[in-house]
Order: C-alpha cells, then structure tokens, then sequence
C-alpha cells in the first residue's frame, strides 16, 4: 500500500500523506515516496503548484520512532529527511500546506519548510524532541529561519504542545482557518500562485534563500543583476504588455477555468 497519493489536475499536483496507522510518520520508506512525488510534480510540464496534505487525525508526527529504536547505535539519522527539507526549499514551484492535523517535531518543520502554509485551527504543533532525549536538529534549520529567537529557545527547551494559532504567530504557518474554510483559502492561494509566472516565483523563491546569505553588498549586486536580467525576459515584456493593455498575462490560470 502506498504511503504516499500523488494526483495532478489543472496545474496542481496534490500529494498527500497516507499512512495512517504510523500517524503519517517520517519512515524511510515515507521519505523516499515523498521525493520520489517530488520528481513527479517537477518533472511534469503542467504541474505548476504542489500541494502537500494529509490522510487522518495528524499531518506528520515527525520520525518514525519504532524505526529508528531498531537501528544500530551511533545510526545517523535518515538522511532523506534532509533530502525532502532542500527539495521543497530549493524546488522552482511553490509548495502549499494544506494541514488538517497535528504537527509534532520533524512534522513541524515539513510545515515550516513550505512556502504557504494553511493550517485548521485546533490542531497542535510542538517541537517534543527534548522529551525523548533528542533535540529538533536538523529541522531547526527551516524553523529557525521562520522564528524568533525568544519563541526558539522556549519551544525547544521546553517541549510543549501549542496550537496552531501560535504556530501562525511563530511565523511556522502562514494561515489558520476553521475546518470547513481550509479548501476554500487554499483555493484562494494556489489561485494566486496560478496567477504568477512560473519563472518569476522559481526566482522569487530562490532569492528567499540567497539573499539572507550574503552581506549588504554583495546582496544588492546579486538582486541588480537578477532584476536586470529578468526586466529583460520575454516573460517580463509580456507582463508589462498584459498589464498596460488591461488583460490576463498568458501564463494565468485559475482553477474554475474551464481551459
């Protein structure tokens, strides 16, 4: 059985997390699944969002913990959980969340890693590595890069649930929804992402993780030069044309069309 659904219709490749009974844990073979749907939606010339879900009560319970007791002392961790972290961060199409269920350690920072997360409000986050003699390692990577540093140090350390309107405040998610509005606001989002040229977002998103790299200076010769080069695209000319004349660009789509 499959731990991972992967469907595709109208530019959005929808992969969901499906096992269940492991509350959706991060196993090896849950990992590979997971990159393995990754290839998919990135190789696919239609797929323009991913949206990633979840199957039951729990979007990710982070590492599958009956795994990882088995294994050898001294193990590293599954590197594929890293593997996962960099493709979502590093892919050209822009990731959306569509959590209905609880986030516990790695869990957390596969929300966190997203690019627009949505998440229902009542469902709880926490980073409970401390409580089982672990810290939130490599996660802390993604987290860190969303969080305050006095909001870092007390969830880690401490180990406690929160819900996912602190997880919002956090800046781990992006939206908080009731139940019956999940849909519809993700609806709402990947609208707005169908509406963005898809090498402009692959740009936007890669600048996201540059930029915070560099020094002032070589961040402003790096942003001139990208500017330059995209005011000069084809896809550019074709913005600035659609807009001056009052048109959709040719790139922008919505779900409900019927093209």
């Amino acid at each position: 059985m499959s731990l991972v659904l992967t469907s595709i219709d109208r530019g959005v490749c929808t992969i969901t997390l499906a096992d269940e009974a492991r509350r959706n844990a991060l196993s090896g073979a849950m990992l590979h699944e997971l990159l393995d749907a990754i290839d998919v939606a990135e190789a696919h010339p239609n797929v323009r969002v991913v949206v990633l879900t979840n199957q039951g009560r729990t979007f990710c319970a982070g590492a599958d913990l009956s795994e990882q007791r088995e294994a050898a002392p001294g193990t590293r961790p599954p590197v594929g959980l890293v593997d996962l972290l960099q493709r979502i961060r590093q892919s050209p199409k822009p990731f959306v969340g569509r959590i209905d269920g609880h986030c516990v350690a790695g869990g957390v920072g596969l929300a966190a890693v997203l690019d627009v997360a949505v998440a229902v409000r009542g469902v709880t986050f926490g980073f409970t590595e401390v409580r089982l003699g672990l810290a939130p390692a490599m996660i802390a990577v993604v987290c860190m890069a969303k969080m305050r540093r006095v909001d870092t140090q007390e969830a880690f350390l401490r180990g406690t649930r929160f819900d996912s309107d602190e997880a919002a405040r956090m800046g781990l998610i992006a939206h908080v929804v009731a139940r019956e509005d999940l849909d519809a606001t993700v609806e709402d989002v990947v609208n707005d992402l169908l509406a963005g040229e898809p090498g402009a977002i692959g740009e936007i998103k890669r600048l996201l993780n540059v930029v915070p790299t560099l020094d002032t200076d070589e961040a402003f010769a790096w942003t001139a030069e990208l500017s330059a080069r995209l005011f000069t695209s084809s896809a550019a000319r074709e913005g600035m044309s659609a807009y001056l004349e009052k048109r959709p660009a040719a790139w922008v789509r919505r779900l409900d069309d019927e093209r």
